[in-house]
């Protein structure tokens, strides 16, 4: 259940998990290479999350990336 501090709603670590659709480990991992800019923290040190740190997430989660397959070998034979 979000909660509200200040006429603002912030959601907790297993909330924003649920709504973005990713774990846990992976939340912690994206944190760590600095996926937000700023982190809130309620008064516990827990972290707390705001839509918009939702919304980034979740761009995070649906890119796609592209990669292209590098040409061949002169040397390499087809199988």
């Amino acid at each position: 259940m979000p909660i509200e501090i200040d006429g603002r709603t912030y959601y907790r670590t297993s909330e924003a998990c649920r709504k973005t659709g990713i774990s846990r480990a992976t939340l912690f991992r994206w944190l760590k290479a600095r996926l937000l800019e700023k982190a809130y923290k309620d008064r516990r040190g827990w972290r707390i999350f705001t839509e918009d740190d939702l919304n980034k997430i979740e761009a995070e989660a649906n890119r796609i990336y592209i990669e292209y397959a590098s040409p061949k070998e002169e040397n390499e034979k087809p199988q």
